[in-house]
C-alpha cells in the first residue's frame, strides 16, 4: 500500500512523528506540493493525505490506483467529494481535533481586546507605567465580560466550546444555530440573525462556510450590530466581507474584528484588514498548538488503519 502525503509541513513541521503512518505502508511525505506537482508525487498513490492541495474529478481522473484520500483537517472543500464517491474512492476528514485549541484562540482575542493585554506590556516596555504619577495606568477602556451579550453563530463543537466558557466569564449566551431549542443546555438561547446581531457584545463565527453564509457579515448586518460590538472569526475567512468590515472599523461603527482566517491565505499585501487599527489578526494559528496536532496525527492514522482494514470511519462521501 504506497501513501504519499502530499503538505505535511504545516501539521507536523518535523515535532511530531510520522512512524505510527510509516507503519501501515510505504509513506512518502511532502512538504508542500504545487498544482503542477500533483499527478507526478500521486501517480503511484493508493491513498492520498493532503491538507489544502486541491484535488478535482480531473486529477482523480487520472490516478487509476487512487482508493483513499484523506483530508488532514476538518474542513474537506478541497476534494470533489461527489467525483470520489463516483469513482470509488473513500474520503475522510479530522473531525474535532482542534475544538479546545479553537475556542482557546477565541477567547485570547476576545481578553486582547477587554483588557488590552499586549498594548499595556508595550507600553510599560516603553516606561508608560514607570512614568505614571498614580500607581496605576491606562489608557483604553477596561472591559469586563461578565453581564455582556455573547452571540454564537453555529453550534458544532467549537460553537459549543465557546458557549460553554462565555457561560463561565458570567455572560449571556446566545445562538443562531439549527439545533432545537429544546435540546440546548438551559444556559444557551436560541436566538434568530437579526437578533443576534443586534444584542450581541461579542458575536463569534463558528458555522460552515456554504453559499449560504459566505459574507454573513456584510454591510447590511453591520449595520445591525452595536458599535461597540467585538467580532470574532475564528472559522472561515470568506464568511466575512472585509471590505465592509474595514470600513466599518475606520468609520468606528465596530469596535474590533478578530480573525484567525482571511478569504485569502496567506495574507494579501492589499487585504484592507492589514491597513486597520483595530483588526487583531493572527496568521491560522487557533488549530496548531502541539496538542491538536497530535490528535490530528492519531486520528489521521486511525482513519488510514480502518480503511486497510475494511471499515472505513470518518467517511465524508459515504
Amino acid at each position: 500500500m504506497r501513501i504519499v502525503v502530499l503538505d505535511g509541513y504545516a501539521a507536523n513541521p518535523g515535532d511530531i512523528s510520522w512512524e505510527g503512518m510509516q507503519a501501515l505502508g510505504e509513506l512518502t511525505v511532502y512538504d508542500r506540493t504545487a498544482p503542477a506537482q500533483l499527478l507526478e508525487r500521486a501517480q503511484d498513490a493508493d491513498i492520498l493525505l493532503t491538507n489544502k492541495v486541491i484535488i478535482n474529478e480531473a486529477a482523480m481522473a487520472q490516478l487509476p490506483r487512487l482508493r483513499y484520500i484523506g483530508v488532514l483537517a476538518t474542513g474537506y472543500n478541497v476534494v470533489d467529494v461527489a467525483a470520489a464517491r463516483q469513482r470509488g474512492i473513500v474520503v475522510t476528514n479530522i473531525p474535532a481535533y482542534s475544538t479546545d485549541s479553537v475556542a482557546q484562540l477565541t477567547f485570547a482575542h476576545i481578553l486582547n481586546i477587554t483588557h488590552s493585554v499586549d498594548h499595556y506590556a508595550r507600553q510599560n516596555r516603553k516606561g508608560a507605567w514607570t512614568a505614571s504619577a498614580d500607581f496605576v495606568y491606562w489608557d483604553t477602556p477596561l472591559i469586563e465580560l461578565s453581564g455582556k451579550t455573547m452571540g454564537i453563530v453555529g453550534l458544532g463543537n467549537i460553537g459549543m466550546k465557546v458557549a460553554t466558557i462565555a457561560h463561565c466569564f458570567g455572560m449571556r449566551v446566545c445562538a443562531f444555530t439549527s439545533k432545537d431549542a429544546a435540546r440546548l443546555p438551559e444556559f444557551i438561547g436560541k436566538a434568530d440573525l437579526p437578533e443576534l446581531l443586534s444584542t450581541s457584545d461579542v458575536l463569534s463565527l463558528h458555522c460552515p462556510l456554504t453559499p449560504q453564509t459566505q459574507h454573513l457579515i456584510n454591510v447590511d448586518s453591520l449595520a445591525q450590530m452595536k458599535p461597540t460590538a467585538i467580532l470574532v472569526n475564528t472559522g472561515r475567512g470568506p464568511l466575512v466581507d472585509e471590505q465592509a468590515v474595514a470600513d466599518a472599523l475606520k468609520a468606528k461603527r465596530l469596535r474590533a474584528y478578530c480573525a484567525d482566517v482571511l478569504s485569502v491565505e496567506p495574507a494579501q499585501a492589499d487585504n484592507p484588514l492589514l491597513q486597520c487599527e483595530n483588526a487583531y489578526l493572527t496568521p491560522h494559528i487557533a488549530w496548531a498548538t502541539y496538542e491538536a496536532r497530535q490528535r490530528l496525527m492519531q486520528i489521521a492514522i486511525d482513519n488510514v488503519k480502518a480503511f486497510i482494514n475494511g471499515k472505513p470511519i470518518n467517511v465524508v462521501n459515504g
